[in-house]
């Protein structure tokens, strides 16, 4: 599996993404500037990290979903390719229309950094192969912004199309039907809030997000 990171301004946990792809894939992933107008040929995957891209200014991720080489990961996402946004990176593809709802502050107004459990909602998606449905895992959060809003027809849309992804055992930020995680109608987007890149490595204090990537690339092998 050939992965992509994109880095933005205020990007913080690229690295810690890149490691957990390579881990996972033995590989190196291209780290691709934000400036870029195209992707390195021959991508099996992009993630876009956590972070405070462009400070948050505007609203989390609005600013960088209108960066140049979004426009080249909104193609690759129509074309089918997949594509990961964790935490800052969730809010710039709900910004960029590649995934449905909003981020709206934490319903405690304070950021919220810790551990949280989640529920593994489906498995049927590369992202989540790796994953027993109704199985519990333990991820980190860090964010400010990670209230998941939804109105109605999305939220049925969302359920009825078994695309919600993760869900909190113990909801943090006040998440609509405690969503933590959601993919896009054809299965090849996923956005969520917590952080499996943060938990992929006993040094970490967790191992349980090492099973999203190990998935992910054997998943990828397959079609490459």
């Amino acid at each position: 599996m050939k992965a992509g990171v994109i880095v933005f301004p205020g990007s913080n946990c690229d690295r810690d993404m890149a490691v957990a792809i390579e881990q996972a894939t033995g590989q190196k992933p291209a780290m691709i500037w934000h400036k870029d107008a195209a992707l390195p040929r021959g991508l099996d995957l992009i993630a876009i990290p956590g972070g405070f891209s462009f400070g948050d200014y505007l609203r989390c991720g609005a600013i960088a979903a209108k960066a140049p080489v979004m426009r080249a990961v909104a193609d690759f996402a129509h074309a089918g390719g997949h594509v990961l946004g964790v935490c800052n990176g969730f809010q710039v593809l709900i910004e960029a229309g590649l995934l449905p709802g909003a981020l709206m502050r934490n319903a405690g107004l304070k950021f919220i950094c810790r551990t949280v459990h989640l529920r593994v909602e489906t498995g049927d998606s590369a992202f989540t192969r790796g994953y027993e449905t109704g199985q519990i895992v333990a991820y980190p959060v860090a964010h400010h912004d990670g209230n998941y809003i939804a109105d109605a027809d999305t939220l049925a849309r969302l359920k009825g199309e078994d695309r919600i992804a993760f869900t909190y055992v113990e909801n943090p930020n006040g998440a609509t039907a405690d969503i933590a995680g959601i993919l896009s109608g054809n299965r090849r987007v996923l956005g969520m809030m917590p952080h499996p890149e943060r938990a992929a490595d006993p040094a970490l204090g967790g191992t349980d997000g090492k099973a999203l990537f190990a998935g992910l690339a054997a998943a990828l092998e397959r079609v490459a």
